[in-house]
């Protein structure tokens, strides 16, 4: 599928002309065009890609096209049975759960989706949570390395957690207006901080259902995002028996509701926050029931993760593998919404239509060269990344290729749409080896690498090398610079902000007229050549020293 762009943005996304005597290297950077990028990126966002949502028609849409184009560059299949397919085995279920608390014989029912979300992971027709009692576990942190356990051995089988998201907020001893990098990464999300891993914990402790509070400075996101998020048809991997990453009911409760709840109890919000945020903190009963009764319908669908591969030329060393990654899914439609069809339509422009398309482009880029890599490239876009990075935790589960052959994953999520930086920001950097790959190849672009400035929002733990990175695997994943070329020094952040507040898993996320593709065609030809650098070293990258996810 070919979309015609006005010719303005076409000399804008063009390449530099071709120069004498290029290497190959130089002569496969040449391939890697911003007018061809942004028409994957305007066809995969388009109408006719219904929002590309797992099991649906935007689904079949997606992946032909995407088979289509390894096809037709000469890529071969990535799964060793022959095809580009890896079978992902889901569950969409739907969820119509009705809650509400109660306290000495007062009710309180709240309203689904504008006050709290909940679902289940568990194909069962109905789920009931009665007369559960509610408890306020802090932030639900058990982290013997910090001696911090927000639990202290309490028996919390069939209650309700209530819990605060991100991580607590330890002052740092020598400057007690900043938080102790000692601790929890200090201004840094852990993964403690993640949602995820709260829902983790209530199903560890054997808790009927766990509810996370949303505020928005805390969560980096509004509720709007919650609620798009977990309102519908939500997933998860097929499995026989329940998973140990929820409780039978998850939830969240919007930031004003918790606060009407902590009053019900007789209890002060921002007192008990700030009691959490300490050590000594024990779990605090509510005396406060919970009531939840879930209806719930699922299909089984089998869905996909999209894998191609150029084997590597080295028969010594084709057998390792360097991993890139996107995920080519996202929120479908949503009729329940007010407008016409397209204004129903979860696009996912940003989010991931850029990185789909930038994998693509790398591929090409790989495909040009006269004598492929050493070692193998292997290309994959994943499914139900929106839905707790399915695709990619079943990979992780249930690999192609040995990872302890796979040197390293490369992440490609929302790509920089507005102009060229003149730095990198890298996610989860000073984690392993592979940083020096992408500063030396900055370097060379004139570019100087930084950690990411938004590291408060946990951004590492919430993408698919993520599932890499726990199996052992090192990553590259970019974050994204606030420091442009040519435009004020707020414009980076304004940016930014703009887009987490008014398109972020939202039906706003769409392709931009005003996008500048420069920018993230000099982010493509960074995260190729930091690849090739890896397929062609001695030397794989390795771990640091006290990293979490060192092997």
């Amino acid at each position: 599928m070919k979309l015609l762009l006005p010719m303005a943005l076409l000399a804008l996304c063009a390449g530099p002309t071709q120069a004498a005597k290029l290497s190959p290297v130089e002569a496969a950077l040449q391939k890697i065009d911003g007018a061809t990028w942004l028409e994957h990126v305007t066809t995969l966002a388009s109408d006719e890609f219904e929002g590309r949502a797992p099991g649906t028609h935007g689904e079949t849409v997606t992946v032909d096209y995407l088979l289509q184009q390894f096809k037709r560059m000469g890529l071969e299949p990535g799964n060793p049975d022959g095809t580009y397919l890896q079978t992902v085995p889901m569950v969409g279920i739907s969820s119509h759960p009705t809650l509400s608390y109660s306290k000495d014989g007062q009710v309180t029912p709240l309203k689904f989706g504008d006050d709290y979300v909940a679902w289940t992971a568990r194909m069962e027709k109905k789920i009931e949570v009665g007369n559960s009692e509610l408890v306020f576990v802090g932030y639900g942190v058990q982290a013997p390395e910090f001696q911090w356990d927000d639990y202290k051995g309490v028996d919390l089988k069939g209650k309700t957690l209530v819990m605060l998201i991100n991580d607590p907020p330890v002052p740092d001893p020598k400057k007690p207006s900043q938080l102790d990098p000692a601790v929890f990464g200090g201004s840094t999300m852990s993964y403690y901080g993640r949602w995820t891993y709260k829902f983790e914990m209530a199903a560890k402790m054997g808790a009927a259902a766990a509810l996370v509070v949303h505020e928005t400075k805390a969560a980096t996101y509004p509720w709007e995002v919650v609620r798009n998020s977990w309102d519908r048809e939500n997933f998860t991997i097929k499995s026989k028996t329940p998973l140990p990453d929820f409780p039978a009911v998850p939830g969240w409760l919007q930031g004003d509701r918790a606060r009407d709840l902590f009053k019900t109890a007789g209890q002060d919000f921002e007192a008990l926050k700030k009691q959490a945020a300490s050590r000594s903190f024990k779990p605090v009963p509510l005396g406060v029931k919970l009531n939840v009764t879930e209806l719930n319908a699922w299909r089984e669908l089998p869905s996909h993760n999209v894998v191609a591969r150029i084997p590597g030329s080295d028969p010594q060393l084709k057998n390792e593998v360097i991993l890139y990654t996107a995920h080519w899914d996202h929120f479908g439609i949503d009729e329940s919404l007010p407008g016409t069809r397209t204004q129903q339509i979860f696009h996912g422009a940003q989010d991931n239509a850029t990185g789909v398309a930038a994998l693509l482009e790398i591929a090409k880029a790989y495909k040009a060269l006269p004598v492929a890599p050493k070692r193998t490239i292997v290309f994959l876009l994943t499914t139900g990344e929106e839905r707790g990075l399915l695709g990619a935790k079943y990979y992780a589960r249930n690999p192609l290729y040995p990872l302890n052959k796979t040197l390293l994953d490369i992440n490609l999520d929302s790509m920089n749409v507005w102009g060229r930086t003149r730095t990198v920001e890298l996610r989860g950097m000073g984690k392993s080896t592979a940083d020096a790959i992408v500063t030396n190849v900055a370097r060379t672009q004139g570019r100087t690498v930084h950690a990411d400035s938004n590291t408060d929002q946990g951004t590492f733990y919430r993408g698919d090398q993520f599932e890499l990175a726990k199996a052992g695997v090192p990553v590259i994943f970019l974050g994204r610079s606030v420091d442009f070329v040519g435009k004020p020094a707020n414009y980076g952040r304004d940016k930014l902000l703009q887009y987490a507040t008014q398109r972020y898993h939202t039906v706003n996320d769409v392709v931009d007229p005003k996008w500048d593709p420069r920018g993230a065609v000099e982010d493509i030809e960074l995260l190729f050549q930091a690849g090739y650098q890896a397929a062609q070293g001695k030397d794989a990258p390795q771990w640091k020293e006290g990293a979490e996810f060192k092997r």
